[in-house]
């Protein structure tokens, strides 16, 4: 029986491949499979059902941006994977294949089963779609067949698979809202009662505007008293364990690799310290818990990356819960998860999450601090959390210019500077900075040589504006044009009228000294955009504050920017979390220039490829360790080679080339002048676009008794070179 259905399977296909081929349809049917126009196309669509078909319209496309991508990613790539049949085209011959050759397993077809799904699921809430999408969908799962690439069976199977997921995941999110709505959000819920049949329009109740309790918060500031505030929380909290989920799952995949500050602060903590040559420790001791819970591997290194994110919401929240509205809060964090450099930061374990989770921490206890009530304890709480800023990046030192700048501008707030909790909390943030002061002098102070150097320091200033157009531009677009727009415009007009706003004034102390600091600092030298990443919170809750205060006083219209910059930055972030979406949209590739990723793509191949290096040289009967010319890819090759990654703490195979002088915490440490005799690949990468083949360094030519070169390899990624190597042979440690 089974023989049979595979002969059948078979004959079917070739006659729908084979037999019925005419020019018409080889040009029809590649462009159903996939098109430039389709995503445009169905953004439109979107667009229009919200617009037109009101509550139940925005409903239908929840469900089916929701249920899609699910059995998209879930569904049919978990049945490709274990199922595991093969594509028509690897195990038949003369199979005529007019699309791009996908690597995936051929049982579902996923281009079959979400368009089914979204057929059923479109039917169930618009009954006369069915007469456009039913056929689409059809023609779409025979495209999948005549292009060579899916069998019958596979289309079959996934269109009763896409149909059936569609109508139970609309059941199932139907029940879910019924148990949970009328729990939770009892208000909204007899707005909505059912997801399966909303209303066209949505039933008018009681206002949701706040009205202003005479309680009040830090400073004597109104504090808004809603009964849909505990609904707006809820939403709140619900989002944050979702987008928790989410990026735990996120890192859990294959779709990046570690960078390359990521795999080198790995490799610190394996060599647990005081601190480290150029970054305070606390970043080694987190990712030496993460990796210590989960192994080394991304998940471990970046664990606390989205629980810091997570963490941070919640705070952030709650803050605003008190101080403003839940509401407001809400929209904080969706703008929050839409800004590109805030979503990088929940993504990726360098020491910029940890720099803003205390920053703002200790931002939200002196709020509390600054208050009537305020009391040494609470400034304790702000030392603490700048101690501990301080000892995930240097940048926590100019919370202290925040703070005056504060004191300068709000009057009220001088008070506390005659009483003991500012002092304390001074002290408890000089004792913090112990551990990096001691590693400091026993190592020469290096640390503030490479800052300093970093900085510029010593270097005559000539001002310029070369710079300053790319700093700039840079925080335009990683901060979000419009958000970045509003929240200019929020801390210009604070500053011209609402200076007597205290929470406004606190935020923009908190935030903006940083930010003009970094700016003025641009006329002298080149500023990475990260930099600023601390001053970031404190400006968003300026803008949201701002923002929200004018529209609920009617003075501006807000809320179609509003839905333009998340819809944009969802975008955006969409992309920039894999930027293969891009090759899905447009049927290309990024060009490798314009990849952000390329940095952490294909470092496990840049390994073999080192590795396969290293073989060769081992054939001669010495053992040979490895010498990366730069930290970052001594980092990633240590991490991303076996044999490295097991022994980087006890006994390195890898190694940065020796140096005269202190170039990174490499320098600190044990070099290969212990492994003497013994041979070295030396690993050098060259400019992409222009390999040119460059000479060894001569330490390495001092270090041993022959280095002779050994070619120039290439790193691919999707047939494009990503990375250039250069290896030579170096025989003979002196």
């Amino acid at each position: 029986m089974i023989q049979w259905l595979q002969s059948w399977d078979v004959a079917a296909f070739r006659f729908i491949n084979q037999g019925l081929v005419h020019p018409w349809l080889d040009q029809l049917m590649p462009w159903l499979s996939g098109n430039p126009l389709f995503y445009p196309l169905l953004g439109l669509l979107a667009i229009w059902l919200v617009w037109k078909g009101g509550s139940r319209g925005l409903v239908c496309v929840a469900m089916l941006a929701l249920i899609v991508a699910l059995g998209d990613g879930l569904v049919c790539r978990t049945l490709k994977e274990a199922i595991g049949r093969e594509r028509p085209f690897l195990v038949l011959p003369d199979v005529r294949c007019l699309v791009g050759k996908g690597g995936s397993g051929s049982f579902p077809s996923s281009h079959a089963a979400n368009w089914f799904a979204g057929a059923m699921i479109a039917f169930l809430y618009f009954r006369k779609s069915a007469w456009l999408t039913l056929p689409l969908a059809a023609l779409v799962a025979l495209s999948r067949v005549y292009n060579g690439v899916h069998y019958p069976s596979d289309v079959l199977g996934a269109a009763v698979l896409g149909a059936g997921y569609g109508v139970a995941g609309v059941w199932a999110l139907d029940a879910l809202w019924r148990w949970a709505g009328a729990r939770w959000f009892p208000l909204w819920w007899r707005k909505l009662p059912s997801l399966a049949n909303p209303p066209a329009r949505l039933a008018e109740e009681e206002s949701e505007e706040p009205v202003f309790a005479p309680r009040s918060g830090a400073l004597g500031a109104p504090v808004p008293q809603t009964s849909v505030d505990a609904h707006w929380l809820r939403l709140g909290f619900l989002l944050i364990v979702v987008l928790l989920a989410a990026r735990w799952c996120y890192i859990a995949s294959d779709t990046i690799q570690l960078s390359e500050d990521e795999a080198y602060q790995w490799v610190w903590s394996k060599h647990l310290a005081l601190s480290y040559y150029s970054k305070p420790p606390l970043i080694a001791y987190t990712q030496f818990l993460g990796t210590s819970l989960w192994g080394d591997r991304e998940f471990g290194v970046r664990f606390f990356a989205p629980l810091i994110t997570a963490l941070l919401s919640a705070l952030m929240l709650r803050f605003f819960a008190r101080e403003v509205n839940a509401r407001a809060g809400v929209f904080l964090l969706l703008i929050m998860t839409t800004t590109p450099m805030i979503a990088a930061g929940s993504v990726l374990m360098t020491v910029d999450p940890l720099s803003v989770l205390f920053w703002t921490a200790a931002m939200l206890a002196g709020w509390r601090a600054v208050g009537e009530t305020g009391t040494s304890r609470d400034w304790a709480w702000v030392g603490l959390w700048m101690g501990l800023g301080f000892l995930s990046k240097y940048t926590a030192l100019f919370q202290w210019l925040c703070w005056a700048v504060f004191f300068v501008l709000w009057a009220p707030a001088r008070r506390h500077l005659r009483r003991p909790g500012p002092w304390l909390a001074l002290l408890i943030n000089l004792l913090l900075t112990i551990p990096v002061l001691v590693w400091n002098y026993q190592h020469g102070w290096i640390t503030v040589t490479h800052v300093s150097e970093t900085a510029g320091a010593g270097h005559e200033w000539h001002p310029t504006l070369r710079y300053l157009g790319d700093f700039l531009g840079a925080e335009f677009g990683l901060l979000n044009p419009v958000f970045f727009t509003a929240t200019v415009w929020a801390a210009l007009a604070m500053w011209r009228k609402a200076r007597h706003h205290a929470l406004l004034v606190f935020c923009f102390s908190m935030g903006a000294p940083l930010f003009l600091v970094y700016t003025l600092h641009s006329f002298y030298s080149r500023i990475l955009p990260n930099w600023i990443v601390p001053s970031v919170l404190p400006l968003f809750c300026v803008m949201v504050i701002y923002w929200d205060t004018r529209a609920r006083l009617g003075t501006a219209r807000i809320k179609p920017w509003l839905i333009t910059g998340l819809v944009f930055g969802f975008a955006v972030v969409a992309i920039l979390h894999d930027t293969n979406l891009v090759a899905r949209l447009t049927g290309k590739h990024l060009p490798i220039a314009m990849d952000p990723l390329r940095r952490v793509r294909e470092w496990d191949q840049t390994a073999a490829v080192v590795a396969q290096a290293r073989q060769e040289l081992l054939a001669e009967g010495k053992p040979v360790f490895i010498i990366g010319n730069h930290y970052g890819l001594v980092g990633q090759v240590s991490f991303y080679l076996p044999e490295a990654r097991a022994a980087v703490k006890t006994n390195p195979l890898v190694y940065f080339r020796h140096t005269a002088t202190p170039q990174n915490q490499f320098f600190f440490w044990p070099g290969y002048n212990l492994r003497k005799g013994e041979n070295a690949v030396f690993v050098n990468e060259l400019d992409r676009t222009r390999p040119e083949p460059e000479l060894p360094p001569a330490e390495l030519l001092a270090d041993f008794e022959s280095v002779t070169e050994a070619g120039i390899r290439p790193v691919f990624y999707h047939g494009r070179v990503l990375r250039v190597l250069q290896f030579f042979h170096c025989r003979g440690v002196r």
